[in-house]
């Protein structure tokens, strides 16, 4: 997950904001950036800065940031009033990677491969967006409602703020494995969601490839990593100073 911070005020110069930044990874500087996007998370805070290195954050690791911006400015006639500081750790490299060819999911924890589950992804009309998602939230069940469906769902694993899921489907089992047929979703056997939503932590990533969808979009949910690293370091709505 990226680290984000909420600004109150669309702020139109990241030059202080960018310099007023240190983050380090075990001690040793990250070398990372800022992108800043438009927001509609909390009222009152238009803008949000996603900061990331250009790699997956590495494992079990210690991570301090020092953002010193109080008393700096954000552009013409704005300047920040707080400065904030963030200490978190990570957990173990889960990384799980789709494929909507072989209609497999491979997860791997620190390299080691611990699940090869068959998968059913979006049918033609409504396709699983390709690209890395992050998971967001687990639930035990979760209430999905769409065009012609109403259904309680166990074992739901959010990767987009959209709806779409890793879950169980025990209605779509004859196709799990075989063809793709879901909303969108990623559908697993009962048995296979079970064990990957005990396994699963919010922040691991799943990279999903030949889906026939879209790249997923970078607003819905944590989309960070599907920018270029060129195009994540030029600034983004807030360009790079």
């Amino acid at each position: 997950m990226p680290i984000i911070a909420y600004l109150s005020a669309s702020i139109t110069s990241a030059k202080d904001f960018d310099a007023a930044t240190q983050v380090t990874v075990n001690g040793a500087p990250a070398q990372g950036a800022w992108y800043f996007q438009k927001s509609a998370i909390y009222a009152g805070y238009p803008i949000e800065a996603h900061y990331r290195p250009a790699e997956f954050w590495p494992a079990h690791a210690e991570v301090a940031m020092n953002l010193d911006t109080k008393g700096k400015s954000g552009g013409a006639g704005l300047v920040y009033d707080n400065s904030l500081t963030l200490d978190m750790k990570t957990g173990p490299a889960n990384v799980g990677k789709v494929d909507g060819k072989t209609l497999r999911m491979v997860v791997t924890s620190d390299g080691k491969q611990v699940f090869d589950f068959p998968v059913s992804l979006g049918k033609a009309s409504t396709p699983t967006f390709n690209g890395t998602k992050v998971v967001m939230e687990k639930k035990a069940v979760e209430r999905m409602v769409g065009d012609g469906y109403d259904e309680q769902v166990p074992w739901s694993v959010r990767v987009t703020n959209s709806g779409e899921y890793v879950h169980s489907a025990s209605w779509n089992g004859g196709n799990i494995g075989q063809r793709s047929t879901s909303h969108g979703c990623t559908n697993l056997t009962e048995a296979n969601a079970k064990a990957y939503f005990d396994f699963a932590q919010v922040g691991d990533p799943i990279t999903y490839t030949n889906t026939g969808g879209p790249t997923m979009p970078t607003w819905d949910g944590y989309g960070d990593w599907n920018v270029p690293w060129n195009t994540w370091q030029a600034g983004g709505a807030v360009p790079a100073n």
